[in-house]
């Protein structure tokens, strides 16, 4: 089901209702809708895939149940090993099986030697990458001891497999969203009143901003061949803006979604391309799952002690993992390969945490220096996106080759510029209400607390209006449902 959808217009009123106003004074029964609600959700695309979630929740559910009663080192790590075959085997099969066996065929005939290929037309589940890291995170919790397992059965099938949040993330920890599954939950309108803003950011990021620029990224990158430098680069850069649309979008709407229901999850995003270095864009852009990686492989490699090389290979490691979590392709493994290379030098030179704090802070208008830092840091962002959004590594190098030669100094000439031009027009206006709300949770969040109640209807109207004149309504899917 997704959130740009009349199937999902009706569905949350309907649960809404129920859950407040039906069963409100009993949290069993809240968290048994919560439930049953999240496997409708998710059957909505296809009901066969439902098995994998609620095997992996009876497979981490029982571990975390046997770990408690076991203090054996080595019962203990069996355990943990079980839930990681489980977990990364459904995932490795889904995702990667044609993959190593394409990859694998290849590898012979280097030497000559021909082998039959017998991959399986395999259907990727919706989510699997993202439900597998949060089950995860509950196992790998209770062995270090940091969760005590939960003996509510109810609640943690619902954790794994809550609705707002299943598809496409955030990546939620156990220690944040599991235990507010056990605590009741009581009505609260500004946090509802509130949700619905981030959802309503979130729905005009989707469909008035990735929407529209899909269209021309979409077109410039399946004709690369025929298009001029500038309208290569021009197309890089609607990508860019499509994806972190598209993908923060997702989560706003997700994070007001659950928040109508009294949840608070995890940020995702903190404004990335207002970043000053590549390590600033890192900590901004897909955090639960930049801080998933870090925590969980990162950290327990070494993270950044110990000698120059192994700070090296760790940051490697985890940034091609990161790339290949995203994708069954070397492309995503080269993105990842990349912004490891463009990470090195800031962290060797001990200066990847130099901007932690947000860009201009307290000030309307950046000075020239962070103009130019922010400047860079997307330039070398929209590159890394070439690799991302491309087929094959080789139609990346071409796409960059296209557009670094001398055509790149002519103007962009493509189909349908003239409709570009209002795309532009929508995004550049998308970018300074970002910038304006960049110290917020969110860019409109404090929009609505101008005292005049006509200027905050007129805030809320004027977003309603653009995203029903400008919108695109085609009901497409999400970018991050293929991974």
């Amino acid at each position: 089901m997704l959130f740009n959808s009349i199937d999902f217009a009706i569905f949350i009123p309907i649960i809404f209702i129920l859950y407040w106003f039906v069963i409100n004074k009993n949290l069993k029964l809240q968290n048994s809708l919560i439930l049953i609600s999240s496997y409708i959700f998710y059957s909505w695309w296809d009901w066969r895939f439902l098995s994998l979630i609620v095997f992996s929740s009876f497979v981490d559910y029982y571990v975390g149940i046997s770990l408690s009663k076991t203090d054996g080192k080595r019962k203990r790590k069996i355990l943990l090993l079980i839930s990681i075959f489980v977990n990364l085997g459904f995932l490795g099969f889904f995702k990667y099986h044609n993959f190593f066996i394409d990859n694998f065929v290849e590898a012979f005939s280097w030497f000559g030697y021909s082998i039959n290929r017998q991959g399986l037309n395999i259907v990727l589940p919706v989510g699997i990458s993202f439900y597998t890291f949060q089950t995860l995170s509950y196992t790998i919790d209770v062995y270090k001891r940091k969760l005590k397992p939960t003996s509510d059965i109810i609640s943690f099938f619902t954790f794994v497999s809550f609705f707002p949040q299943l598809v496409a993330g955030p990546i939620e920890r156990a220690t944040n969203l599991l235990p507010q599954f056990y605590k009741s939950r009581r009505f609260d309108y500004a946090k509802a009143v509130d949700g619905m803003r981030q959802i309503l950011w979130g729905l005009f990021k989707k469909v008035v901003i990735a929407d529209n620029c899909a269209i021309y990224a979409n077109d410039i990158f399946a004709n690369y061949q025929n298009y001029s430098g500038s309208t290569l680069l021009l197309g890089a850069f609607f990508f860019a803006i499509q994806i972190y649309g598209d993908f923060s979008g997702y989560s706003d709407i997700a994070i007001g979604t659950s928040r109508l229901f009294g949840f608070k999850l995890m940020r995702n995003f903190a404004f990335p391309y207002f970043s000053r270095d590549i390590a600033e864009f890192w900590r901004r852009w897909h955090i639960s799952l930049s801080t998933w990686f870090r925590d969980y492989v990162y950290i327990p490699l070494g993270g950044s002690r110990g000698e120059t090389w192994i700070k090296i290979r760790n940051i490697f490691v985890i940034f091609v993992l990161s790339g290949f979590w995203h994708g069954a392709n070397w492309t995503f493994i080269a993105w990842g390969a990349l912004n490891a290379i463009c990470f090195l030098p800031l962290m060797l030179r001990k200066k990847n945490r130099d901007n932690t704090n947000t860009v201009a802070e307290g000030r309307i208008f950046p000075n020239f220096k962070e103009v130019y830092q922010i400047g860079i840091t997307f330039f070398i962002t929209l590159i890394a996106w070439v690799f991302f959004r491309a087929e094959s590594v080789s139609q990346a190098f071409s796409y960059l080759s296209g557009i670094f030669s001398i055509s790149l100094f002519t103007l962009p000439d493509f189909a349908g510029r003239s409709g570009a031009i209002s795309t532009i027009i929508l995004v550049i206006f998308f970018i300074i209400i970002e910038w304006v709300g960049r110290e917020q949770q969110y860019a409109i969040e404090k929009s609505f607390i101008i005292r005049s109640r006509i200027l905050r209807w007129g805030v809320a109207y004027l977003i309603v209006l653009t995203i029903l004149v400008f919108g695109n309504f085609k009901e497409n899917s999400f970018i991050y449902f293929q991974f």
